[in-house]
């Protein structure tokens, strides 16, 4: 019990290192040296929890993007608006995470372990985003996830516009992206 305890605790240490160094320097600064100097562990020690940075980096990001979830018990309650608000506070209030999340989904196509979990993680948005279309409106489930995936790919769009252009209104444009899913 008390190994489990270490390990659980040495993964915190990692993901808090992971987190400061995001937040300080961005991906370039998060290397494994750095991470694992930054949370007193050996590189040993790191690759027992996880099997690349880029994995420490996907659960920094993961953490950040379920703690604005709005149904992080996947209850199926949330609407449109509570999605879009919560895909909105992400790439707003956790920028630099948001930064990094786009850049990592981009270079993914080198990893394919990687490749996948963006993959999965798109796909589930757009099962939620389909579902909270469908609860708002008779359309089809083929007309839902269409459109799911279209408001998806606009808020990335808009999220590579607005990580470009701090002047860039994110908020704004999202919701005008909502406003013509739904017409």
């Amino acid at each position: 019990m008390a190994r489990y305890q270490v390990g659980i605790r040495t993964e915190r240490k990692i993901l808090e290192a992971t987190r400061e160094l995001l937040s300080e320097g961005g991906l370039d600064a998060a290397t494994l040296k750095a991470i694992c100097d930054r949370a007193g562990v050996q590189a040993g020690s790191f690759y027992n929890i996880f099997p690349s940075k880029e994995q420490a980096v996907m659960q920094v990001a993961r953490e950040a993007i379920q703690a604005v979830d709005p149904d992080p018990e996947d209850s199926g309650t949330e609407t449109l608006d509570d999605l879009v608000d919560a895909y909105i506070r992400f790439v707003t209030d956790q920028s630099d995470l948001a930064r990094i999340y786009l850049q990592i989904a981009v270079s993914s196509s080198n990893d394919d372990s990687v490749a996948r979990r963006f993959l999965r993680h798109h796909v589930r948005r757009v099962e939620r985003f389909a579902d909270a279309m469908a609860r708002e409106s008779e359309a089809s489930p083929a007309d839902t996830t269409a459109k799911a995936e279209v408001l998806l790919g606009a808020l990335d769009g808009l999220a590579f516009r607005w990580v470009l252009d701090r002047s860039f209104d994110f908020a704004k444009h999202a919701r005008f992206a909502v406003a013509q899913c739904r017409r």
